[in-house]
Formats: structure tokens, sequence, C-alpha cells
């Protein structure tokens, strides 16, 4: 009774840090945009399994791609056994889901070989981490918080799997000296219960309830870890890429209040038929965290740091200033900086810093060469080029800044109608000394 009074009162807690540290997010969403509707659920649920559960598109890096999905995939499997856990705790029960028989036996002999298989991979993560220097997970935007928040993370994970395995050990241990039946299957776990040989009942059942403890309260910790660190992605990853943008990449959004506009221009009567025709203009493209859309702040959140963006960015590879993952965390840092102060005081409290120029400069801005590699690597969907056009957006069409070839450009097609220097009546002097024949 004592154990589920403690468990109770732990759960409780871990339950409300976590809902505080989610609302602080969720509270910030108010001050963004609208404009991203979430539709044609079954395509999108289509390509949540293929991208997320399948994991499709880390599998660019095969070895690597393996790794993180094997403790992706046996994280989902270990999750049963969590859940187990917590029911066993709530209301004193040994291995309370044991009744769905051979379903749990293969839940729980898949969470057995996974815990190794995790273990694995988590120190070939730390290996490649601390001493094999791998280019992309440096930058000017990975700052030495990022690489002590990735290893922290990861040990995390490791000492999870740890006391799992322990835990299975001490069991099997225990049934085999009681002569009782086992719930479940442990394929790995049974050739090693020779290392706890000479172990008596009683130093078992410390050995069972330490793991047990050590293992809840890890995953409790790690949750509760997971909203102020880079592996918030773990709760984010799986709606990100089900809010996946369906259009064609290469498709750029078009703005309601210009599209109106243009069309009052072609014809007076879209004055009287556009609905929307007397609606207050909001600021043209963004200039701060506020003015991003819900999506664009969803997809900081998610953001792994994991740099594939960038080492596939054509103008990061060429020495530009440019890196796609830095784009996306500053978004996230500057949401964090100003949303606490925007809750207190209003949407429209301004600090004198904004994300253009505090955070993005404009070089890197207009670096960008809108290809779309970026998105096409990105494991979870994100959706960076957005984001770039529409600061470009508000740098072009709020404050007239642009480098100079696009500002002769602009001036071009108002004059002539045109991207070129030529006007309308000169444009065909190029064919004027040529002879056409006809056949």
């Amino acid at each position: 009774m004592l154990k589920q009074i403690v468990f109770s009162l732990v759960l409780l807690l871990t339950l409300g840090i976590f809902s505080y540290s989610s609302f602080r997010y969720i509270r910030f969403f108010r001050f963004t945009r609208t404009g991203f509707p979430v539709k044609e659920f079954r395509k999108r649920f289509g390509i949540m399994f293929k991208v997320a559960i399948g994991q499709t598109k880390i599998f660019r890096f095969p070895y690597v791609g393996l790794l993180h999905a094997i403790v992706f995939w046996g994280f989902c499997v270990i999750l049963f056994g969590s859940i187990e856990m917590i029911i066993d705790g709530l209301f004193g029960t040994e291995h309370a889901l044991s009744f769905l028989g051979i379903f749990y036996k293969l839940v729980i002999g898949s969470g057995d070989v996974f815990a190794l298989l995790i273990a694995l991979a988590i120190l070939a993560f730390l290996s490649r981490r601390l001493f094999a220097h791998i280019k992309r997970f440096e930058g000017i935007e990975m700052k030495h918080i990022s690489h002590v928040d990735a290893n922290i993370a990861l040990s995390l994970i490791f000492l999870l799997m740890i006391s799992l395995q322990g835990m299975n050990i001490a069991y099997l241990q225990q049934q085999s000296l009681a002569n009782k039946a086992l719930d479940g299957l442990y394929p790995l776990s049974r050739h090693l219960t020779g290392l706890l040989a000479g172990w008596d009942l009683k130093q078992l059942g410390i050995l069972y309830e330490a793991c047990w403890w050590s293992h809840i309260l890890l995953i409790f910790l790690f949750a509760n870890i997971l909203p102020y660190s880079k592996h918030f992605h773990v709760f984010m990853s799986v709606p990100n890429v089900f809010l996946s943008r369906l259009e064609p990449l290469g498709k750029l959004k078009t703005m309601d209040s210009i599209t109106r506009e243009v069309k009052l221009m072609l014809g007076p009567t879209e004055a009287f038929s556009a609905p929307d025709a007397g609606a207050t203009v909001e600021r043209f493209g963004v200039k701060d965290a506020e003015d991003a859309c819900w999506k664009n702040y969803f997809d900081s959140l998610a953001c792994t740091e994991c740099g594939r963006c960038t080492s596939v960015c054509p103008a990061n590879i060429t020495g530009k200033k440019l890196s796609p993952r830095k784009i996306m965390m500053d978004l996230r840092a500057r949401m964090k900086e100003k949303g606490p102060l925007m809750v207190k005081n209003g949407r429209d409290f301004s600090d004198q810093k904004s994300l253009v120029r505090d955070y993005i400069s404009e070089e890197e801005l207009w670096a960008c060469n809108t290809c779309n590699a970026c998105t096409m690597e990105c494991p979870i969907n994100i959706n960076h080029l957005s984001l770039i056009i529409d600061i470009r957006r508000y740098l072009v069409m709020e404050e007239g800044s642009a480098p100079g070839q696009l500002k002769a450009m602009f001036s071009y097609i108002e004059n002539n109608g045109a991207p070129w220097q030529f006007s309308k009546g000169d444009r065909m002097l190029w064919a004027r000394d040529l002879e056409i024949h006809n056949n």
C-alpha cells in the first residue's frame, strides 16, 4: 500500500510538472498567425506511417538510419511495458496486462531484445558525438549547451535500457528460484541470469525493486526534461509529420491580401465580390516570432537539431552564412524570449528587438536559392523555406530592403512589365536582322 501511495504522488508530480511545461509552449501559439488548414486526413495518416513510423527518410544514411530506427521502434514497443508499470504502480498488481496472452508475450519478448539493441545504438551515438567530430553536429548555432543536452539525453536512455534489462534478469531469477511461472517471454535476459547466480530471493527482490523504481523514475525524469531539450522531438516529431505540407514543395503560398489587391486592379467588380475587401491588412510577411504561422512555430519545436538540412544546403556547402537549422532554432529561441513578455503585456508588446536582424541576418536570408533541399532532407518534414520566404516578403514589402540585383529587377518589372531592362518596344530587337524562312 505504501508503494502505491508513493508511486501515485510521484506520478501526480510528474504529470503536473509536464503539464506546466507543455502549457508554457501551448500558450505561445495564440500569438502566431493562422493560415495553415489541416485537411485530407487520410493522406496525412499515410505520410505519418511512411515517414514517422516507417522512418523512411532517415535511411538516406543507412547505417546510422538503421540505428535510429531501432531506437524509435524499440521505444514504441517498450512504451507498452511502461504503461503496464504505471498500472502496476497505481493498483499494486504484477504484470497487469499479462491477460493479453500471446500478444503480451510477443510485445514483452520484443521489448527484451530491443532493450539491448537500443543500449548498443546509444553507445554508438555517444561515441560518434564524443569522438567522431561529425561536421553536421557543428555550426555557429550549436552552442556548448546543445552538445551537453544531447549527451545527457543519450545517457538517460542508456540508463533506462540497463535498468529494464536488470529488472528482467532479476524477475527471471526470482521466478526460477521460487518455481513460479513466467509472465511474458524474455529471449535475451534468460541467457543472462547466470550473472545473478548465488543470489537468494531477498537479494533478488531488492534488486528487482531497485531496477523497477530506477526505470520508472528515469522515465518520469526524462519526460520532464524533454520540453526543455532538443529531444522534445520525441513528442513532437510524429504530430509534425502528420501536419506536413501537402502541396508540391516548389509551390509558394500566395498572400491573400496581395491577391485581393491584384483582383481589385484587374476589375472594379471585384471590389464588391471580394468578401474580405474591407478587411484589415496585417503585416506583410514575418518580422518577429508572432508574425510566423503556427505551423512554423510547431516546426521549430519539433526540430531535432540533427543538421541534415544544413548538411545538404547548397548555400551552406559553398560557404554562405545560411543554415536552415539555425533559422528554426532562432524562431524557437525568439519565441522563448518574447513569448512570456507577450503573455504578460499583450501581443503588441515590443522589446525593441525582432527575429529579423537580431537573430537572423539579411545575408542569411538572401543566400537561400529556394531549392527545398533542406525540406526534402528533414526526417520530420519541417518546411524551412516557407519561413524564409515570409521573412523575405517582410523585408521587400515593408522595408523595401533587398539585394541590388533584385531591386533592379523590381524596377524593370514596374517600368517595362518584365524582369529585363529593355522596354516593350525594344524586346524583339535581337531578332531584327535574322532571316526567318517558312517551310
